[in-house]
C-alpha cells in the first residue's frame, strides 16, 4: 500500500486538487438529497442514515471512497445555515472567501504556541487582533474559540487583576457561559440582577453595586442570545465607574454592528469596558471558530503567562522571538486569524457593514410581516436581527409543537425563547441573501403548522 499524500509541502496542492473536486461534488449531492434546510425524520432517522453510510468505522482495510461517502452523508444530514428557512440560532452561513482561507490554514497546519511553528501566522495575528480591538475602542485582543472561552478569559483576567478574588454581577439575561465560568474559576456565586423586558435594569444594578463588597465584575450584554437585545451600555458603564466596578461586555452577537455606519451607535459605551467578547462566526460570517476577547489593558494578558523551555525559552525571547504561550489558554491552536484577515481585507469595513445592514433590514421586514398578520403576535421590534413571535392564542405547548413539527419534517429551523413567562418562536436572520418573499414563505409554514 502506497503512503497517502500530504496536504502541505511541494506536492500538497496537487494532492488536494482532485480531493477538492470530490468534496464539492459530495456537498452538492448531499444537499440535493436533503432537499431543504434540515434532514427530515428527526434524530433517529438521521442517526440511522449516518450509520448506514459509515458502516464499519474502523475497517481492517481502508475504503478509498470514504471521503465522498462521508461528506455526502454529512451534507445530507446537515442543518444548512444558508437556507433562508434555517433561522433558529446564531449560526451563520460562512463566506466563501473565508472558507477558502480556512482550507489554506488546514493545509499549512501552523500551531500558534511557538513562533517557529507559525512565523507568518503569529505576525498576522498580532496585526489583526490589535486592529479589531481598536475598531471598538480597546487596545488588543486574543483569539478564542468563541463567546464561552472569551467570557471565561474575561473572568480569569478580572480575578487576577483584583488580586485573586472578584464577584460577578450580571443580568438575568446574561449568557449561560458567564455563571459557568464563575463556577469553573472557583468564584463566589454570581449576583443576578433583574432584566425586565430582556435588558439589565440599571436601577437594580445601582442598588447591587451600592451594597455588595468589592471587588466586583459587572457583565453586560450587547446582543442577547434570546432576543438580540442590547443592555443600556452607557448607563451601566457610568455606574461601574462610579462604584469602582470592573466592566465586561459580552458582545459576541452585537459586536459585528461596529462594522456598520448605520448601526454602530447601538454599541455606544463599548469603549468604556475593561474587556469585550466578540464572535465573528456570528455577525462576521466566518466558519467556526472565530472568537476574540478584546481588552483595554494589554498588560493584563501577563496573567496568562506560562514558561516551557521548548516553546518560549528566556534566551529566545530576549533574542526577539515572540512568546505566544501567554496569548491563549490553549497550547496547540490553529491560525483562525487567517480567515478573519482575508475577510477584512477582501470586504473592508463597508462590505462587512453592508452585510450587517442587510440582515438587520430583513429582521425589520419580517417583524413587519408578523405585526401585520392577524394570526401572530410580535414580541417587539428587533434591535439586531432576531425576531420573536408566536401564534395568537396559542399555548406554550402549541408553540413548542409547531417548532418540533417543522424540525421533524425538515421544512424549517426555528429557535425558541422564553420571555415574559411565555414561549416564543425565534427567527435569527444571518443570511444576507435572504429575500423578502422567502420570509413570507417562512411565516406561511408556521401558519400552516399551527393548531386551529
Amino acid at each position: 500500500m502506497s503512503t497517502p499524500p500530504l496536504a502541505s509541502g511541494p506536492q500538497g496542492p496537487d494532492a488536494l486538487r482532485p480531493l477538492l473536486d470530490t468534496v464539492l461534488d459530495a456537498l452538492r449531492e448531499g444537499g440535493r438529497a436533503r432537499g431543504g434546510p434540515l434532514p427530515a425524520g428527526g434524530p433517529a432517522a438521521v442517526a440511522e442514515r449516518v450509520a448506514d453510510a459509515v458502516g464499519d468505522v474502523l475497517p481492517d482495510d481502508g475504503d478509498p471512497d470514504a471521503l465522498r461517502t462521508l461528506v455526502t452523508a454529512l451534507a445530507e444530514g446537515a442543518a444548512d445555515p444558508a437556507d433562508p428557512l434555517c433561522a433558529a440560532h446564531l449560526h451563520c452561513p460562512p463566506l466563501a472567501v473565508a472558507t477558502a482561507a480556512d482550507l489554506a490554514a488546514s493545509a499549512l497546519n501552523p500551531s500558534l504556541d511557538s513562533w517557529d511553528q507559525a512565523p507568518s501566522a503569529a505576525a498576522l495575528e498580532a496585526l489583526v487582533t490589535r486592529t479589531l480591538a481598536r475598531t471598538i475602542g480597546l487596545s488588543d485582543a486574543l483569539v478564542t474559540t468563541g463567546g464561552t472561552e472569551s467570557n471565561q478569559l474575561a473572568l480569569l483576567l478580572a480575578r487576577e487583576a483584583s488580586g485573586g478574588g472578584v464577584r460577578l454581577v450580571c443580568g438575568a439575561n446574561a449568557h449561560h457561559s458567564l455563571p459557568r465560568a464563575a463556577w469553573l474559576l472557583g468564584l463566589p456565586d454570581p449576583v443576578v440582577v433583574p432584566a425586565p423586558n430582556g435588558t439589565l435594569d440599571p436601577a437594580a444594578l445601582h442598588d447591587a453595586l451600592t451594597h455588595l463588597p468589592r471587588p466586583l465584575l459587572v457583565a453586560a450584554t450587547a446582543g442577547t442570545t434570546d432576543a438580540g437585545l442590547i443592555d443600556p451600555l452607557p448607563e451601566i458603564a457610568g455606574l461601574c465607574a462610579a462604584h469602582g466596578a470592573r466592566l465586561h461586555i459580552d458582545a459576541a452577537y452585537g459586536g459585528g454592528l461596529a462594522f456598520s455606519d448605520r448601526h454602530r451607535e447601538k454599541l455606544a459605551g463599548l469603549e468604556r469596558a475593561h474587556s469585550v467578547t466578540l464572535d465573528l462566526h456570528k455577525l462576521g460570517w466566518q466558519p467556526a471558530a472565530a472568537g476574540l476577547l478584546a481588552v483595554a489593558r494589554p498588560a493584563e494578558f501577563g496573567a496568562l503567562h506560562q514558561h516551557a523551555d521548548y516553546l518560549n525559552a528566556d534566551d529566545d525571547t530576549e533574542a526577539g522571538y515572540p512568546d505566544l504561550l501567554g496569548r491563549s489558554l490553549r497550547t496547540t491552536r490553529r491560525p483562525d486569524i487567517l480567515k478573519i484577515a482575508v475577510t477584512l481585507k477582501t470586504l473592508g469595513r463597508s462590505g462587512l457593514g453592508a452585510l450587517v445592514d442587510q440582515v438587520c433590514a430583513r429582521a425589520r421586514e419580517f417583524a413587519a410581516l408578523v405585526r401585520e398578520h392577524p394570526g401572530f403576535e410580535l414580541w417587539d421590534r428587533p434591535d439586531i436581527s432576531t425576531v420573536l413571535f408566536r401564534p395568537t392564542g396559542a399555548t406554550d405547548d402549541d408553540v413548542a409543537g409547531v417548532r418540533r413539527g417543522l424540525l421533524h419534517e425538515g421544512r424549517a429551523v426555528l429557535g425558541r425563547a422564553r420571555l415574559d413567562g411565555r414561549l416564543w418562536l425565534k427567527v435569527t436572520l444571518l443570511n444576507p441573501h435572504t429575500r423578502p418573499d422567502e420570509l413570507a414563505v417562512l411565516l406561511k409554514l408556521v401558519e400552516g403548522t399551527t393548531p386551529r
